[in-house]
């Protein structure tokens, strides 16, 4: 295939991304054909895979207007992927104009991007680096000097722990970056505990092994081991299109067959 001007040199475009398929759900256009034909077959498998991609969006930009709402000015988005609309400094921004945020992923496509989309923007920055090497990210945000982590800031994790096995300890990262932050930061989690049925979710697990990061389900218990240190605010640990709805939204009884938990803690 002819490779386009955006993607880096040494990507390896036969090889699909998690981070690139969900740009494909959320109509972007960095993505490859091997990634658009793993979306294919995970909406086989599961019809509503791009309702909840866009439900999950949806919610990251309501998590973003609440902690603005609190006071919270900086933002550090792990697993931040590939813009599209409405990303987390735009949203805070409606808010305060001064909001500063770092964006943090592995996917060369999503931080070259990323880098191009922000250029001159200088209270944001894009860092490519690892939840499962936190220090080097704290590194890489100090050395930056854009966020000061010893005010309240808000750990982003949307969409990304369920790529993150137990083995890569994402428990003890999430403790690792949040343990220098004050009381009154917050941590925002999405985690995937199941799609609309056992045998869709083998079907999907088994696509999502050509990837560098298969899939990891939980349940509740494991998803709330992650907010450890932190109190949930209301309503708690609910289904992802469930969490502080806007008046104008109606959730759909088709988002009812999976469940995918979202919750906003505050540290204590």
């Amino acid at each position: 295939m002819t490779r386009p001007d955006w993607a880096p040199d040494d990507i390896d475009t036969d090889r699909p991304s998690a981070s690139r398929i969900y740009d494909v759900w959320l109509g972007g256009s960095h993505n490859f054909e091997v990634d658009r034909e793993i979306a294919r077959k995970t909406v086989l498998a599961w019809p509503d895979a791009v309702r909840y991609a866009r439900a999950n969006r949806a919610f990251l930009g309501r998590a973003v207007r609440f902690l603005a709402g609190q006071g919270v000015r900086q933002f550090l988005d792990i697993g931040s992927g590939i813009p599209t609309a409405n990303n987390v400094h735009e949203v805070a921004r409606q808010l305060d104009p001064e909001a500063r945020v770092v964006y943090v992923d592995i996917d060369p496509v999503a931080v070259a991007h990323s880098r191009a989309i922000l250029a001159g923007d200088d209270r944001t920055a894009v860092l490519q680096a690892n939840l499962r090497r936190p220090q080097d990210i704290l590194d890489q945000v100090r050395d930056g000097g854009l966020l000061d982590l010893a005010r309240p800031t808000a750990l982003l994790l949307v969409a990304l722990l369920h790529f993150v096995p137990d083995s890569d300890d994402p428990h003890g990262a999430i403790a690792r970056l949040t343990e220098g932050m004050p009381s009154g930061s917050y941590l925002v989690v999405t985690q995937g505990a199941h799609g609309a049925s056992e045998e869709s979710d083998e079907e999907i697990k088994e696509l999502y092994r050509r990837t560098p990061t298969p899939l990891t389900a939980r349940d509740r218990a494991g998803t709330e081991r992650f907010f450890t240190g932190f109190e949930l605010v209301e309503p708690g640990l609910v289904n992802l299109p469930d969490w502080r709805p806007d008046p104008s939204e109606t959730v759909d009884d088709r988002y009812r067959g999976a469940l995918v938990y979202a919750g906003v803690g505050r540290k204590r």
